[in-house]
């Protein structure tokens, strides 16, 4: 009995594991055959694009410029996003000004509307100072541009801001490398004073350190200053240092330049700005109004009057006239790429179907020892995505390159974007589908026995 029953249970037991692993070797032998399949249809591809090396550059041409504006544009923006970002964070989101005329004026009109403002004033200043309760900090500036000199060493241009009181070089955001800053009542004193930035230090008094510089005079718009600091380097700005300036005493610049309003009406040199600072972010809009609300009162406004006669504003103005900026750059570049892809993906078609035309022979004689239809549309759709992959790698490396060069010339970050180069390489590869599918098709469809005949 148990031999009969060993026998009847054994063989469906073996019958059953011979169920399971037979499916599953054949779906792993389909598998390694599809691979193969298509390692061979790409080495095909590849030996045609080797023997037609000058159609091949030329094909190439359209996709690189293409993907070489986007990457470029997008590496080169990113950085300056950083650099915008860095440069207008000094003061954060708890700064804004007032002022007789914008920062950032876009017509000849608004520009002579805003000169017939009043200017402000030190008791505009003094007002903020008194009644706002919201402010934290409120100071006053000037700015002008000088020529300085310092024995046979010459500066033209240098930046001169002068301050008060003395805690607008924290709202400034600067900080001291060495010396120290004047106090309140060397500044109200019209001492006559000054702290530089290092490029002051490394143009006036070459193969001298900072400290060597201290109590050492300088030539700043035909007066005579006395250096008690240095601050830290700020870097450049579009290539433009933030280091090529002087800080004096407000009361100084005043004995000394003057609040000339005529010599300001173009320039901007010698009018007077408020800033104002709040502890928080959280407390600038609060504090916007009430400064609004005094200005306002102080030059006569009353509710149905639209213009304030003056400008408010933070640093937001510069933060979207730059957003607006880039973004235009964006929809030009996109355009542009665009235009070239699709002029690269028109070019990859038209040589795709003059490859077919070459090679009719080749696909009858394929098709005649049992090439598909399947195999022929692989080999030309991989032969055109090949083309298109290469000439958007070259476009990686090439945008890369070019937006490190402009990055050097002008001195901002560069940030590297893998997600770009994957997103360049993907749309030049898109487009070799979209272009060669057509050409791929075209050759799939052939009669074996016509293109036998082809000559």
């Amino acid at each position: 009995m148990s031999l009969l029953g060993e026998a009847n249970t054994q063989p469906p037991k073996s019958a059953f594991r011979g169920s399971i692993k037979v499916p599953r070797a054949i779906g792993s032998f389909a598998t390694v055959v599809r691979i193969t399949a298509l390692w061979e249809a790409f080495l095909v591809a590849a030996a045609s694009l080797r023997s037609n090396k000058l159609r091949t550059a030329l094909t190439l041409v359209g996709i690189v410029v293409g993907v070489t504006a986007v990457i470029s544009v997008v590496t080169i923006i990113k950085g300056l996003d950083q650099t915008v970002a860095q440069t207008f964070s000094s003061q954060g989101s708890t700064v804004f000004t007032i002022s007789k005329r914008p920062r950032v004026i876009t017509s000849r009109e608004d520009f002579i509307k805003y000169n017939k403002r009043k200017d402000i004033t030190e008791e505009d200043a003094e007002a903020i100072f008194r009644l706002c309760t919201a402010c934290w900090r409120t100071g006053i500036v000037a700015n002008d541009a000088v020529s300085t000199k310092h024995g046979n060493q010459k500066s033209d241009n240098v930046g001169i801001r002068a301050i008060r009181p003395t805690t607008m070089f924290d709202v400034d955001g600067v900080s001291l490398d060495v010396g120290r800053f004047w106090s309140d009542s060397e500044g109200d004193s019209a001492h006559e004073v000054a702290v530089v930035g290092p490029d002051i230090v490394t143009n006036l008094f070459p193969n001298q350190s900072p400290d060597q510089v201290l109590g050492q005079e300088l030539w700043a718009g035909g007066r005579v200053y006395q250096i008690i600091g240095v601050l830290q380097p700020l870097g450049k700005f579009l290539g433009i240092s933030r280091d090529n300036r002087i800080y004096i005493p407000f009361a100084t610049y005043k004995k000394t330049f003057g609040l000339n309003v005529a010599r300001g009406a173009f320039t901007g040199s010698g009018i007077l700005v408020i800033f104002i600072q709040t502890p928080t972010a959280q407390q600038l809009e609060g504090a916007e109004d009430q400064v609004r609300a005094i200005m306002r009162n102080r030059r006569g406004r009353t509710f149905g009057d639209e213009d304030d006669g003056f400008a408010l504003e933070t640093e937001d103005v510069f933060l979207n006239l730059y957003s607006s900026a880039t973004s235009n750059i964006y929809l030009v570049t996109i355009g542009v790429a665009a235009i070239s892809l699709v002029v690269g993906g028109i070019v990859v078609m038209n040589i795709m179907l003059v490859s077919v035309t070459e090679r009719t022979k080749e696909i009858g004689i394929r098709k005649a020892v049992g090439a598909r239809q399947k195999d022929i549309l692989t080999q030309f759709l991989i032969e055109a995505v090949a083309v298109t992959a290469i000439g958007g790698a070259i476009g990686v490396l090439t945008g890369f390159g070019t937006a490190w060069l402009i990055a050097l010339l002008i001195g901002f970050p560069l940030l590297f974007s893998i997600w770009s180069a994957v997103l360049g390489v993907g749309v030049s590869s898109v487009v070799g589908v979209i272009s060669g599918l057509w050409p791929a098709w075209r050759a799939a469809r052939l009669d074996p026995i016509e293109a036998l005949r082809a000559e």
